[in-house]
């Protein structure tokens, strides 16, 4: 029997540009990319292909120096046409002038019957080998799961809160099979319970609902209900020395098409949301692809900014870009490259803000999306403790006590305030509602390397 746990903290931010709940087929990308900046805590990735070097989806790309069994794989078929590397000669990117129709690598297919019996070992070999073990995620740090971690218990977040989320039952549409056998697949990965969160106040689709073999527990509230550190907070929390593994509904379907198909299947949907979009609808395509076909005459003007994945954590990729390993969103917004005298603290009808004093008419109708653009509204200054971190984090922590520590590089204190439990999705909230307009998510995350690496 699962929990019900009701959240009152936080803040849910309402733009417009939703996507409408139609999937088109457009003409496939021409270019695909793997960056290992995806992937927190790889270390010194190393390719193992050149430039000219043809590949089928599911063929190794590079993999980890630390942990070699880590493969990352083509999204695609095609040739590898660019190998990006960075000062020192790090390794940014990898680029695949995709086939017209895509050749897959095969792997050993598994009837349902069959992947009962297999052993822990077994799955973990065919999931390292075909590129789709990046999927899962281990808690605290949010790196890539070591494979020789057994993890207290697995968790999956079947709903999205983020500004402009997409529609988990348009991306999931049809995908039941698939769910269940790579549920039953991850139970023999962990000790404890596979975790399926819900959200309690809309309708939970079958994909979720009926899976067996998994506890399904359902949230409620404003954002950031949706985010699974949040939901392990509250369901047991992350002590030092513990370890929880995390993966998406996407890598859980991966995981299934893997042993039912034999195949690395990183086809996906990918919602294309934003003010600034015609027509934000979902696309299929597959992991990486470059976002030019999907703007292309889509937008409404041409100063703006396009982001992968959503618009509170994404990364800026601009008109060229690619998308994220994890993302099944591209954003598009108003650039607000433009200066702002006093005008930050008038308040205005189109001004979306967690302070009343600013945004007034937010809170006066709260369920009207806004058009939003990209300017923060100030700049940086002294470090304001304000209380208002606090607001927005539904979590015993103390956020900015800890974002203090962090600066301080005091780790004793870090450990202390919290910083097993969250990454950069958890405090995201913080930046937004900033007054002194730090960049939190970056301090988080050298917070949490400085652990990582004492």
């Amino acid at each position: 029997m699962g929990k019900f746990i009701r959240l009152k903290k936080g803040f849910t931010i309402n733009l417009a540009g939703k996507a409408a709940s139609k999937v088109v087929e457009i003409e496939q990308p021409d270019t695909f990319v793997i960056k290992p900046t995806d992937f927190h805590g790889t270390y010194m990735p190393k390719p193992v292909v050149k430039e000219g070097d043809t590949v089928k989806a599911g063929s190794p790309l590079f993999h980890d120096k630390r942990h070699e069994s880590i493969i990352y794989s083509a999204p695609v078929s095609g040739e590898v046409v660019e190998i990006k590397r960075g000062e020192k000669r790090k390794l940014l990117e990898i680029k695949i002038l995709a086939d017209k129709k895509v050749e897959y690598e095969t792997f050993k297919k598994y009837t349902i019957s069959e992947i009962a019996n297999l052993s822990a070992a077994a799955l973990k070999e065919q999931l390292l080998a075909s590129g789709v073990w990046p999927n899962l995620i281990e808690r605290p740090f949010g790196v890539v799961a070591d494979p020789g971690v057994t993890p207290k218990a697995i968790h999956i977040s079947a709903f999205d809160t983020h500004p402009l989320a997409p529609d988990y039952s348009v991306l999931y549409k049809g995908q039941d099979q698939y769910f269940q056998v790579g549920v039953d697949i991850l139970k023999k990965f962990t000790s404890g319970n596979v975790h399926i969160n819900t959200h309690a106040t809309s309708e939970i689709s079958t994909l979720f609902s009926q899976v067996k073999g998994a506890e399904v527990n359902k949230f409620s509230g404003p954002h950031p209900v949706g985010c699974v550190g949040v939901q392990i907070h509250h369901l047991d929390p992350i002590n030092k020395g513990q370890i929880v593994w995390t993966i998406a509904p996407a890598g859980v379907i991966q995981i299934g098409k893997l042993f039912l198909n034999g195949i690395y299947d990183a086809s996906k949907l990918v919602a294309l949301t934003g003010s600034e979009v015609k027509n934000p609808q979902y696309y299929k395509t597959y992991t990486g692809a470059s976002v030019k076909k999907f703007l292309q005459d889509n937008l409404k003007q041409d100063h703006v900014r396009v982001i992968s994945g959503n618009p509170l954590t994404g990364t800026s990729v601009g008109k060229e870009g690619h998308i994220g390993f994890f993302d099944q969103q591209i954003s598009v917004l108003p650039e607000g490259d433009y200066a702002e005298f006093v005008g930050w603290i008038t308040p205005g009808e189109r001004k979306l803000s967690f302070h009343r004093a600013i945004g007034l008419f937010s809170f006066l109708s709260p369920g009207k999306e806004r058009v939003v653009d990209t300017n923060t509204h100030g700049e940086p200054r002294a470090f304001v403790q304000s209380g208002i971190f606090e607001q927005v984090v539904p979590m015993d922590i103390l956020p900015t006590h800890l974002l203090k520590s962090i600066l301080a590089e005091d780790i004793d204190e870090m450990e202390a305030l919290g910083i097993y439990e969250v990454i950069e999705e958890d405090l995201a909230l913080c930046e937004f509602v900033d007054v002194s307009k730090h960049k939190v998510q970056e301090i988080l995350r050298e917070g949490l390397e400085l652990v990582q690496q004492s």
